[in-house]
């Protein structure tokens, strides 16, 4: 594990606090790891286990929306000793999920205005050489994803709220060169909107994220569905919920012409980013949990996705863990059933995105993954709102524990100048992120 001191300016009370932390040597575990923005430094390490999850309630459900402000005169995120972040461009309306085409131009979902940008590099170089609006007109575009893999794909998948489009695609494309290809558009789009979609690494298998379209079923899902629990539970995959729900609250699976959707994974409250692990060829989640528990409760949690299983939306959390709101449980058989997550994190967070650093430039990171925590609104103490790496050993699994490595979007304990969504690595292994409090792209190197 590595401990860092901040890069950046800081004031002398703030920079002593977030050095002295920043050197611990302990890993923070169990409540020590309920910190909060104050606590967050370059270096700083948690670990949580389901253990270290506490009763519901403790806490009143806070209400605790960020004020998102302007940047102040020449702040920079924080970055750990030995890296440097520039700003790529800002001005972008809602920056959300980002992805390199292999050529290494970067493509951004600008999700609000409804539009996919595209920015093109000299090499090395921090700021875009060119840039285009690859296609817009779209509806609240997120997830990209190129296709087949290799250096010449020939089509760019973008995941809307309501379905999915494919364009036709050249290297160094800036501008759509045709109409999209509707491959569906039959996805309720209400709450949850982020949809990603990424392939297998045989191409033979496209992967779809849908989150809930509620916190825990409240307002969708009738207790039980027509027929009962248990014709439904013989009809159905593990975990699939109904009304509403169905169909959602999953990462779906299709051929790549988006034919023959079948159920991956379901109980995924909303699966916000995805992406492949290389070292296993499996998909990956992060997961926003459900709210109004507590301060701490639930954890959020990043996650392989394994064929047919059940991660415990909406009747549980973190394994076995029932949600209170259920009061009358219908689904008792699926509490032995319930996938834990592989890497824990401080509830209210928000992980939007990850991103697998496969990259020889920084040998110590190579295999662990880089998470973006949009940040809370439902937690007294303001929690997120930064980037984190999650250690993986060299067989390829989690350790669980995750370190602070891009923070300083926090300006107080009410206003925040920004908020990472998206994470990319670029071919030359400098980490892009997205940040759509300031509308902003930001680089990360080596000095």
């Amino acid at each position: 594990m590595k401990h860092w001191i901040l890069a950046g300016t800081l004031s002398m009370g703030a920079l002593m606090t977030a050095t002295a932390m920043a050197q611990e040597t302990t890993v923070l575990k169990g409540t020590e790891a309920y910190g909060n923005w104050e606590k967050d430094a370059p270096g700083v390490t948690r670990l949580l286990t389901p253990q270290d999850l506490e009763a519901a309630n403790l806490t009143e459900s806070a209400s605790n929306s960020p004020s998102t402000v302007a940047k102040p005169e020449g702040a920079l995120p924080k970055v750990p000793e030995g890296f440097k972040v520039e700003l790529v461009v800002t001005g972008i309306e809602n920056p959300r999920a980002i992805r390199f085409a292999p050529n290494g131009d970067l493509f951004v979902s600008d999700s609000d205005p409804g539009s996919v940008l595209v920015y093109h590099f000299a090499d090395g170089a921090a700021k875009p050489a060119s840039e285009g609006v690859f296609a817009e007109g779209l509806n609240q575009p997120y997830g990209i994803a190129f296709y087949p893999s290799g250096d010449n794909p020939e089509w760019v998948y973008v995941a809307e709220s309501d379905g999915l489009k494919r364009f036709p695609y050249k290297s160094g494309d800036l501008k759509a060169s045709a109409e999209p290809e509707t491959l569906f558009n039959n996805i309720a789009p209400e709450h949850h909107w982020t949809r990603d979609v990424v392939f297998s690494p045989d191409d033979k298998t496209m992967y779809y994220s849908v989150g809930s379209g509620s916190n825990v079923g409240d307002g969708t899902m009738d207790p039980e569905p027509e027929g009962g629990v248990e014709a439904w539970a013989a009809s159905h995959p593990l975990g699939v919920s109904w009304g509403e729900e169905e169909r959602r609250a999953a990462v779906l699976a299709y051929d790549p012409d988006g034919k023959n959707e079948r159920y991956f994974g379901t109980g995924l409250r909303n699966c916000a980013g995805m992406t492949l692990q290389p070292a296993t060829g499996e998909p990956w989640c992060a997961v926003n949990n459900v709210d109004e528990l507590g301060d701490n409760v639930p954890f959020e949690f990043v996650t392989s996705v394994k064929e047919g299983a059940f991660y415990g939306w909406p009747w549980y959390y973190i394994g076995d863990n029932p949600d209170p709101r259920w009061t009358a449980d219908p689904r008792e058989d699926l509490a032995d059933k319930v996938t834990v997550g592989d890497i824990l994190i401080q509830a209210h967070s928000a992980p939007l995105n990850l991103v697998f650093y496969n990259n020889d430039a920084w040998a110590d990171y190579k295999g662990d993954a880089f998470i973006a925590l949009h940040g809370s609104w439902n937690r007294g103490q303001r929690t997120g709102y930064k980037i984190v790496r999650a250690e993986f050993d060299d067989a390829g699994k989690a350790t669980g524990s995750y370190e602070d490595f891009v923070t300083g979007f926090v300006i107080d304990a009410d206003n925040v100048w920004g908020r990472p969504v998206g994470v990319a690595v670029s071919p030359d292994g400098s980490l892009f992120v997205s940040d759509d409090g300031s509308g902003s792209i930001w680089r990360i190197s080596k000095e």
